[in-house]
């Protein structure tokens, strides 16, 4: 079994040791977490990784950013991980659900994660934060998921949607142009700039 770090460098993707250390953290807690409140579906460490490593592989491709908001984070994929990654940008992660809500700020404290917020709300009751990026995984179909973070967005912000099998139909009903798609295993990642 490869290490985290391994895999991702299989995947052209280099972090600092703080990072790795921050994942292993996370894995832990989740693991912990997630036996008594049922936050995520797998609890293996070999899944938990290659969520992960499915949350942080855009960094690849998105362009530079300041800010960015993640709508319907969960147990942290992939808005907390890319906050992580990301730690010189300001994260906002948009969660309803008490206990995920709960997990997230412990995981943020725990870690010393200074530029994360979170927002026990829905996406279209934030009222008060401006984003330059906006990301979701599994919430809903695009063309909701644009429509309901229009209040969070600065006049440029950019969207980067972690989709499944559905997408070019999506792509159609939303009726948006100038995408990019990157695809890795079963993920099509969909980037957008407006």
């Amino acid at each position: 079994m490869l290490n985290l770090k391994e895999k991702f460098e299989k995947e052209n993707l280099f972090f600092d040791e703080l990072f790795y250390k921050r994942c292993e953290d996370f894995s832990i807690l989740l693991q912990q977490w997630g036996k008594i409140h049922n936050l995520t579906g797998s609890l293996h460490f070999e899944d938990i990784y290659e969520n992960i490593l499915d949350s942080v592989y855009p960094v690849n491709f998105i362009d530079n950013f300041e800010s960015f908001a993640d709508v319907g984070t969960g147990a942290g994929y992939p808005g907390l991980l890319l906050a992580i990654a990301n730690p010189d940008k300001k994260c906002y992660l948009i969660e309803p659900r008490v206990k995920r809500v709960s997990f997230l700020n412990f995981v943020k404290n725990s870690l010393g994660l200074n530029n994360v917020e979170v927002l026990c709300k829905r996406v279209e009751e934030v009222k008060d934060i401006k984003v330059d990026l906006v990301t979701s995984r599994a919430v809903t179909n695009t063309s909701l998921l644009l429509k309901l973070t229009k209040n969070i967005i600065k006049d440029e912000c950019s969207f980067l949607f972690y989709k499944g099998s559905m997408l070019d139909e999506e792509i159609k009903q939303a009726k948006i142009n100038n995408v990019k798609i990157v695809s890795r295993k079963d993920r099509n990642y969909l980037y957008l700039k407006v």
